[in-house]
């Protein structure tokens, strides 16, 4: 009797609009039974252990998420990050050839002028667009929004969203000028991750996309992978929920062609793409230097790195490894190789081009994205993961890891791109990397040193163009604020030349 009436329920409830202008209603049974089996011969099943027993709306938004997963190729590359084959051989490592690198710290400025006159054009006849990778919360920072809505405590108070925005609008007022245009554009594509999608948007609406033109900010959303177990299961979140986690940063080859960003790059005619991370407070959004000297050695992929501190300082490095283009962590070398110095200059370490996940790409390569993102490896990253006991529904929190989650890394691709189609750029620490990883009073990578960065950088502006800032207090903080639409690398600052600046100070538009 109660099956019968369980069942009269669901089926009205099947009948019902539940959702505003959709239909939520449970799928057939025999598209359930297609699916279980999918699962099934994988060994996966159990994520159909409590699905008889699920309210209608639950039915349906499970089967929605499983619908989305392929169990075969979860299983193999599970199975390929658990069990990775051995190294063949001690990798060979050596520093990239000096054919394939440049350096700001050491390049002649005629050099390097050419390399943004370059970029500029190419950005004024708007052939350059900027992927930003925003996938991540702001949870160590100590707030649940986007890290990219994140204020680190400027005196103008501009999120690094903001402050990214308007180094966009600046470049396009240069490169326009620079290719005697009324207007230049520079797409910008934003990545997100299921949790930031719509704080995301939001944040832009309310801020009326920060002066940017709508149409040219486009969002979009990497994918998620399911969390295993330490036995290889697929984890439940909860009966009607699998547990998931963004696919890492490397998630942006699929998430690409996935989207309509490819699509939208080819009807723009877009022929250079520059991408980078968004928690980055000193970054040169689509840097013409940069761009430009990329588009000089027609290259499909370019890096840019930061000369490494000191022998040991826990960063990843650029490197040639087995004569391919490829990143080694930190944990990968040994003290001899790590304090190593170079042969040609003593005072250097050799192996010192630090990765600051800052990218060139070639949309020609981009194209190729669908021939190889499927072989792109998968890492694991043990995690103490949530889960519902699928035997008896109890839900735990653990105390120490239970699974993992599976990503990629962006520069998985690197050993795939030919030397000759490779380059790596060497820039200042100072001016353009200080990244946001941090809570607040660490000291190293948080909002204070962001802040300070900032300001240290304004007041170098403002003392080469002449003028002389005085500081009011001895805080390392004070310096002056140079709002991005003002100046992007300290150009347009002459007005200033002869005057007296008391810091902290906002340098802005008017």
């Amino acid at each position: 009797m109660a099956a019968a009436i369980k069942s009269g329920l669901e089926s009205a409830l099947n009948k019902l609009s539940l959702g505003g202008d959709s239909d939520i209603r449970a799928p057939s049974p025999e598209a359930v039974n297609e699916l279980k089996q999918k699962f099934a011969e994988v060994g996966q099943e159990h994520v159909f252990a409590f699905f008889d027993d699920l309210t209608v709306t639950e039915k349906a938004a499970l089967f929605q998420q499983l619908s989305k997963m392929d169990p075969k190729r979860i299983s193999i590359i599970t199975k390929e990050a658990l069990s990775p084959p051995p190294p063949a051989e001690t990798p060979v490592v050596e520093p990239l050839p000096e054919s394939a690198t440049a350096s700001i710290l050491d390049s002649a400025l005629p050099d390097i002028e050419s390399w943004n006159e370059h970029g500029l054009e190419l950005i004024g006849n708007n052939k350059v667009a900027v992927v930003l990778m925003a996938g991540g919360q702001g949870t160590r920072l100590g707030s649940s929004a986007p890290k990219g809505c994140f204020d680190v405590g400027l005196p103008s108070k501009k999120s690094l969203f903001q402050l990214q925005a308007e180094r966009i609008l600046r470049v396009q007022t240069l490169g326009a000028k620079k290719a005697g245009k009324d207007k230049a554009v520079v797409p910008w594509y934003i990545m997100t991750s299921g949790p930031t999608r719509g704080p995301t948007e939001k944040f832009f609406q309310e801020n009326d996309f920060f002066g940017l033109e709508k149409e040219n900010v486009v969002f979009f959303e990497q994918g998620v992978l399911p969390c295993i177990s330490n036995e290889g299961k697929i984890i439940l979140e909860s009966k009607s929920k699998v547990a998931v986690a963004p696919d890492g940063n490397g998630g942006i080859y699929q998430a690409l062609i996935t989207s309509s960003v490819l699509t939208d790059l080819r009807a723009r005619s877009i022929e250079h793409v520059h991408a980078y991370c968004v928690d980055n407070s000193l970054v040169k959004v689509c840097d013409p230097v940069f761009i430009g000297f990329s588009a000089s050695k027609d290259v499909d992929l370019a890096t840019k790195v930061v000369r490494k501190r000191n022998a040991t300082e826990s960063v990843g490095l650029i490197i040639l490894k087995n004569g391919k283009p490829d990143v080694v962590e930190y944990s990968e070398i040994d003290s001899e190789t790590a304090e190593a110095l170079d042969e040609k200059n003593k005072s250097i370490l050799k192996f010192r081009a630090a990765n600051i996940v800052n990218h060139y790409y070639s949309t020609r390569f981009l194209e190729t994205i669908p021939e190889w993102v499927h072989s792109l490896p998968h890492h694991i990253a043990r995690k103490k993961i949530p889960y519902c006991d699928t035997t008896t529904g109890e839900q735990f929190k653990p105390e120490k890891p239970n699974g993992i989650k599976l990503e990629q890394f962006v520069f998985d691709i690197f050993p795939r791109i030919p030397l000759s189609r490779f380059a790596c750029l060497e820039v200042k620490r100072e001016d353009e990397f200080s990244p946001l990883k941090n809570a607040r009073g660490t000291g190293e990578d948080d909002p204070d040193t962001s802040k300070r960065d900032v300001l240290r950088q304004g007041k170098k502006w403002m003392e080469a163009a002449g003028a002389t800032v005085i500081s009011e207090t001895n805080e390392d903080v004070t310096g002056i604020e140079v709002s991005p639409l003002v100046s992007y690398a300290g150009e347009g600052l002459e007005r200033f030349a002869g005057k007296e600046i008391k810091a902290p100070a906002v340098v802005e538009r008017e």
